[in-house]
């Protein structure tokens, strides 16, 4: 596990395509998380192939909480704690040393996603809280689910 760099931005892209599951964004969105959000993301790779990805930030006029956008784990890997390695390994580093809450959307049929997020809380030994964040009415279409936020902490 290590931090992205720019050469990571077109295999972190594939990542989260194959997943068929998270939002794909923009290429262009993932060249930017990686040169400017570096310090707040992770990659994980085996042999020079991206398997994980978690990016994240800090909110601004929230300095005590990092927002994870997005955890995607190559098929191949899941199952295998993953997923959990990279969050913990995100809340490990320097930058996240005074966050007292983790924060995420997710969708409600996203049942993979709930169970990590109440695992990590539970294996931190702190509460995972939900509440709306954004209704689906917001999201262009009609076809996006709502999203849940859920907010883990206190960590220290």
């Amino acid at each position: 596990m290590r931090f992205p760099s720019e050469e990571d931005g077109k295999g972190i892209w594939e990542l989260v395509k194959s997943t068929r599951v998270l939002d794909l964004n923009s290429a262009y969105s993932y060249l930017l998380l990686s040169k400017y959000f570096s310090d707040t993301c992770v990659v994980a790779d085996v042999e020079g192939k991206i398997v994980g990805f978690v990016s994240a930030f800090h909110p601004p006029m929230q300095a005590d909480v990092i927002f994870v956008w997005q955890v995607a784990v190559d098929e191949a890997f899941r199952r295998r704690r993953l997923g959990m390695n990279m969050l913990k390994h995100l809340l490990a580093r320097e930058i996240c040393s005074n966050n007292r809450y983790l924060e995420i959307t997710v969708n409600p049929s996203n049942q993979a996603a709930y169970s990590l997020y109440y695992q990590l809380a539970h294996e931190l030994k702190t509460s995972c809280v939900e509440e709306e964040c954004f209704p689906s009415r917001l999201f262009p279409g009609g076809q996006h689910e709502e999203e849940i936020m859920l907010r883990i902490g206190p960590l220290i």
